[in-house]
């Protein structure tokens, strides 16, 4: 029998933290790896021994599988946790530890390497009966049946994922799913299937045992994507009947079994109507893990902790209990765009679970994946588990980046979501980017609390109250770069009942209204909406060239697609930036002529930087 005595994650943020929490509750020291870019990260501080990684590329940091084991060696873990994504699907990195004579917690090497592989594990799961789309073969002259899905053949989280649609845009995303595949996995394999359109993303949360048990914990809806990448998950589906249910579920067993398995792990399905196809085997504890926790009342990192020691399951999974649900909140724009930089406040209160990687004054930088944190709701019906969830996300305080909070409330409330009638194009399907405007109270708010923060900190006459004057000749406006008010006079019908920097109440026909305000240079934010005052005084600006494509944000250019000169069409891929293990694609907005090229493959760019100008028409 293994005893686990201290651990070592091979990961970072969000994950890193939640494998902590557990081993605390049970006694298991900790050790943190850490890149440069993450030196004062949460999961650091959090960790009992941390160990440096030098760089901050993770290449070079957290997928250098050499400097993992030394960092183990050279903490004293007697056992490695791999965490999700990084090098937690790396047979071979699973070997490595083993041979080291440390403790891996996950399922054995050649069950990682059998499922690493996509096309081998399609190959397997037809062996053992689970139904599957077929692969198809890339080398002409094959006619293939568009739509299409390229996939890495290694890794997942919806990167080296591309969808293509028509016979001339292959060759270009193929390419571009290898570079990506291998940049995050060090793996460029990629293999074509049929596209299988609206239908619904399915998994099923496995757990077996050295002792030969296998359980399988229900199932998860997480159709709700954008770019492959899930955006939201719930336990259990609101749309799958009870036959379904055990059909996926044997299913999952019988894949675990074929390849001897032990572990968490998470067989995946596309379903629609009577077609249920095997997608790609999880080797690995996955992101949305805490939906399942919650309904079956289980501990997945500790149930992990004790496969690994030799524990053994008892015979049958513990009974399902209520729906849960978790959104993936990220620094990121209405477009997807990843967004950097400081996050100066992060508060999620309310009846709901938070899984962070980030806290108060973190700072979110380029180099990896832009999710902040997994905020989940846990109710008897699913009804309640989305109140809970809006309630939570609607009254959070995030300040310093913008975030995709609008996105899931507005998903929380869509109709078809409301009805369990989602399928992998919903976010397609409906634009639900739309973000709200600033109220005339709220901007109200802001301009009082800027009024009496100025008075707080003035040096003379300080005793006189924000705004006094002698004989008012005009009004007084507050320009916000969103909303222009009048705050003296105060609108017909509005009070003040309190205002100090921090905290304005308003009444406004006998109701009153509570603001939190803060302000971080030249953001002020009034509870979580964010206002941009105007200066008085505004310093002449510099103007942008008509035409100029602008880089969305921080980042290195991965490849130039034209030369100056060259005759470009609306929608042509102009060059190519890597941001957050992402590729980022800048196409000419117009057709037109490349007039400037202002940047060269390798180039790292700044967040507005002009990349390029593009000036319309045949000249």
């Amino acid at each position: 029998m293994t005893v686990i005595t201290r651990l070592l994650v091979a990961n970072r943020g969000e994950i890193a933290r939640r494998v902590f929490r557990t081993c605390r509750e049970l006694g298991i020291e900790t050790v943190a790896v850490f890149s440069d870019a993450d030196a004062d990260a949460p999961h650091v501080a959090e960790a009992d021994h941390a160990v440096r990684l030098s760089g901050v590329t993770p290449s070079a940091t957290y997928l250098d599988i050499s400097r993992i084991i030394q960092a183990a060696q050279a903490s004293g873990a007697d056992t490695i946790h791999p965490g999700y994504g990084f090098l937690s699907e790396n047979a071979t990195f699973a070997q490595a530890v083993l041979d080291a004579g440390l403790t891996w917690v996950g399922p054995s090497p050649d069950a990682i390497a059998a499922m690493g592989s996509k096309v081998r594990a399609k190959r397997l799961m037809t062996e053992a009966g689970v139904p599957i789309l077929p692969s198809l073969p890339l080398d002409p002259p094959h006619e293939l049946p568009y739509p299409l899905l390229v996939k890495a053949s290694a890794g997942g989280g919806g990167r080296g994922m591309r969808v293509v649609r028509t016979a001339d845009d292959l060759d270009r995303e193929v390419a571009s799913a290898r570079r990506e595949a291998e940049s995050a996995f060090g793996d460029g394999a990629v293999f074509v299937e049929p596209l299988l359109e609206a239908a619904r993303h399915i998994e099923v949360q496995i757990l077996a045992d050295t002792h030969g048990t296998v359980w399988a914990l229900g199932e998860r809806e997480c159709s709700v994507q954008r770019r492959h990448q899930k955006v939201l998950e719930e336990c259990p589906s609101p749309a799958i009947s009870g036959e379904t249910r055990d059909r996926l579920q044997r299913a999952a067993v019988s894949a675990a079994r074929a390849i001897g398995y032990t572990g968490a792990g998470t067989v995946e399905f596309l379903v629609k109507d009577d077609t249920v196809a095997f997608l790609e085997m999880n080797t690995r504890l996955q992101v949305e893990h805490p939906v399942t926790e919650l309904v079956y009342g289980v501990d997945l990192v500790r149930l992990q902790l004790e496969v690994a020691e030799g524990a053994a399951l008892p015979d049958a999974p513990p009974t399902p209990s209520g729906h849960a649900i978790e959104v993936r909140l990220y620094a990121e724009d209405a477009h997807y765009v990843p967004q950097s930089g400081t996050l100066h406040r992060f508060e999620i209160d309310g009846p709901v679970r938070v899984d962070s990687g980030v806290e108060s004054g973190s700072v979110v930088s380029t180099h990896y994946d832009a999710m902040l944190a997994k905020v989940i709701a846990h109710g008897d019906t699913r009804t309640q588990a989305i109140r809970k969830l809006t309630g939570a996300l609607k009254h959070a305080k995030l300040h310093g980046l913008t975030t995709n909070r609008n996105l899931l409330l507005n998903i929380l409330k869509n109709q078809d979501y409301l009805a369990g009638a989602t399928h992998t194009g919903f976010l397609d399907q409906h634009d639900l980017t739309a973000t709200p405007e600033p109220t005339e109270l709220e901007a109200l708010a802001a301009a009082l609390a800027i009024a009496a923060a100025h008075r707080a900190e003035a040096k003379v006459l300080a005793t006189l109250p924000a705004g006094w004057r002698n004989v008012r000749s005009q009004e007084e406006r507050a320009r916000f770069a969103e909303i222009e008010v009048v705050y003296r006079p105060l609108p017909e019908g509005v009070t003040v009942v309190a205002a100090t920097p921090y905290r304005v109440v308003l009444e406004r026909d006998g109701i009153r209204h509570a603001h939190d305000v803060a302000r971080y240079g030249d953001a002020v934010y009034v509870g979580s909406t964010r206002l941009t005052p105007l200066p008085r005084l505004p310093e002449p600006v510099e103007h942008v060239a008509p035409g100029s494509l602008l880089a969305p944000m921080p980042g290195s250019v991965l490849r130039v697609e034209v030369e100056p000169g060259d005759r470009v069409t609306k929608g042509q891929v102009v060059l190519v930036l890597e941001a957050m293990k992402m590729e980022h694609q800048i196409a000419a907005p117009a057709d037109g002529v490349v007039a400037d090229l202002r940047v060269e493959k390798g180039q790292q760019v700044e967040a507005g930087s002009v990349l390029a100008i593009i000036q319309e028409g045949d000249e």
